[in-house]
């Protein structure tokens, strides 16, 4: 386990470090520190760019430190303009409540796998709901210049397209959210992507004016920022981006989430291995080396897909979803209950009744076929198996369903259709 004198070295080597504010260095020296982490419950579900901070908050905690998580029931009803174009809808009570709550569940979850000790979750409406507006103004609004707001790059940003005061004034209640943990809860390090270095700032400029300086007269809270994980075109990773996935099974069935990190880029795969998974130093040098001279067989993804599951969904599920893998491409005959039921309900099965009775008229309803002719064209070719059998002939007789319910239609070896029997 890394002590806190080998925790920045280890962000290093992982790219897990882009910016750190004056004195942190020192004061990780000096023992275990908290630190907390904002989430912005804007959907009821995490993606892939939050985990960057939810594994930087692991290692953290695995090098003694303490680690907060602070969903933002109140921050979340005004928006947060870092890195937006356009103005947020706001979002009402309900929703925020319904978010809130399935984001604290998969934090909890995401930790309890992990092996490490759940984080202090808190919700920031707990303590910015008590404020009145003269309260606010009197004792935050005070200390923010105009100037000192108005420099901001996610102010600047939004200039010349407009920004409503509701959203110029969110870096002032994400300051207080810092004062507020360091104050009460002695929280001295707030870490966040590096969009959110100067809502970071703003938070250290509150407590310095509030709380002035250590005893000693060094910095009495500290910032950190990481780099943005961003998708294969570049993209900032985000709820609403294409091709995204969501850490709910409700948003997205283990068997996508799976299968998205096992077709990973071949040149995002060292990224995602160090910034994504707790893997040691020599595993990932070693995974990068089998990468390089075997990219063929995919070792990279291979190990990020299982890893990565495992934390979200736990290792039974990452077991189950490796072996539908391997086996549904595998072009072996799928005899395996479970692996069919998962690739019957996530991966596009169809249904099927008692009166289907040929190869053809199942295939037919696998919806692997453009059209009854396409269907007999492959056919001839000796491109259609069911159960592992190839199709000879159009009338060809089913046998009986796998396990009593199912049938396996391929096109090809890299197509496949699960088809249940109903009634």
């Amino acid at each position: 386990m890394p002590e806190m004198t080998d925790f920045l070295a280890e962000l290093r080597w992982r790219g897990m470090l882009q910016e750190m504010t004056e004195g942190l260095e020192e004061r990780l020296a000096g023992g275990p520190i908290s630190a907390y982490m904002g989430i912005d419950p804007s959907g009821e579900s995490l993606h892939p760019g939050h985990l960057i901070g939810l594994f930087w908050l692991l290692h953290f905690q695995r090098a003694g430190g303490r680690p907060v998580v602070v969903i933002g029931g109140g921050t979340g009803m005004i928006g947060d303009p870092s890195g937006k174009s356009a103005e947020r809808n706001l979002l009402d009570a309900e929703t925020l409540e319904r978010n809130v709550a399935g984001i604290r569940g998969q934090v909890e979850r995401f930790f309890e796998v992990a092996g490490g000790a759940r984080p202090l979750i808190v919700d920031n409406r707990e303590w910015l709901a008590r404020y009145g507006l003269i309260e606010y103004l009197r004792d935050i609004g005070k200390h923010f210049t105009l100037a000192y707001m108005l420099d901001k790059d996610s102010v600047q940003l939004r200039m010349a397209g407009g920004i409503s005061f509701t959203e110029f004034s969110y870096m002032t209640l994400q300051a207080t959210d810092f004062l507020h943990l360091c104050r009460d809860h002695g929280v001295e390090m707030q870490i966040g992507g590096a969009d959110q270095l100067g809502n970071i700032t703003a938070g250290l400029e509150l407590i310095r004016r509030v709380l002035g300086q250590a005893p000693d007269g060094s910095p009495r809270a500290f910032g950190l920022s990481f780099p943005l994980l961003v998708s294969p075109s570049g993209a900032k990773f985000g709820k609403t981006a294409e091709g995204t996935v969501f850490l709910s099974r409700e948003r997205t069935a283990p068997y996508d989430f799976y299968q998205y990190w096992l077709n990973a880029d071949d040149r995002d795969v060292p990224v995602y291995l160090r910034r994504l998974t707790l893997l040691a130093r020599e595993e990932i040098e070693a995974l990068e080396a089998e990468q390089a001279a075997h990219p063929d067989r995919r070792p990279g993804q291979r190990a990020l897909a299982f890893d990565i599951t495992s934390r979200v969904h736990g290792r039974a599920e990452a077991e189950l979803q490796r072996r539908v893998g391997e086996l549904a491409f595998s072009g072996e005959p799928l005899t395996d209950p479970d692996v069919l039921r998962v690739l019957h309900d996530d991966a596009g099965g169809f249904d099927f009744g008692a009166d289907v009775s040929t190869a053809f008229d199942l295939a037919l309803a696998s919806g692997l076929f453009a059209s009854r002719g396409d269907l007999r064209r492959t056919i001839a070719q000796g491109g259609v198996t069911v159960d592992g059998a190839r199709v000879g002939q159009p009338d060809q007789a089913l046998d009986a369903p796998v396990a009593g319910r199912f049938h396996v239609v391929r096109h090809g070896r890299r197509r496949l259709a699960v088809g249940e029997l109903r009634g």
